[in-house]
């Protein structure tokens, strides 16, 4: 059991993780250089919509299957690094639920009422608070590796 929980806990978190890279080292520098303001916005927005679906769902099985695996231990004698993801984690899911229903509540609409520079500023504000979280990922992924 703890083996399954493991791999949907890890497969969750690689979506998270992978979504953030292929959207903060891909995806976005292309659309800047290569789309007109509107047709980027519009474009994130829909990508982004889809993307932030997924992160709803893997943070669910995140949480779920990770309160499972530490409910199995005793927390007293459980690695370091297992506080550490644990503390990451929920500080990420806490940004990501900002970034839902502030800033990218606030791209969706001005996308939808075509105001441009509100949708800029709306995904200019989202920008650091994704990179703050693939941060903070990959930080609870070193302390799980260095503090066994």
């Amino acid at each position: 059991m703890y083996e399954w929980l493991n791999f949907l806990h890890l497969a969750a978190a690689i979506i998270w993780m992978g979504g953030m890279a292929l959207v903060i080292l891909a995806l976005r520098p292309v659309v800047i250089a290569r789309m007109v303001p509107p047709e980027r916005l519009a474009l994130m927005s829909e990508v982004l919509s889809r993307f932030f679906a997924m992160v709803w769902i893997s943070i669910g099985l995140i949480l779920a299957t990770g309160f499972w695996m530490l409910s199995m231990a005793d927390m007293k004698l459980a690695p370091k690094g297992w506080h550490a993801m644990s503390g990451l984690g929920l500080v990420m899911c806490l940004i990501f639920a900002h970034i839902w229903f502030a800033p990218f509540r606030r791209l969706k609409a001005a996308v939808t009422n075509t105001d441009w520079p509100a949708a800029g500023k709306a995904l200019g504000q989202i920008h650091p608070l994704v990179l703050t979280n693939f941060a903070l990922g990959w930080l609870a992924v070193l302390a799980v590796i260095v503090w066994r």
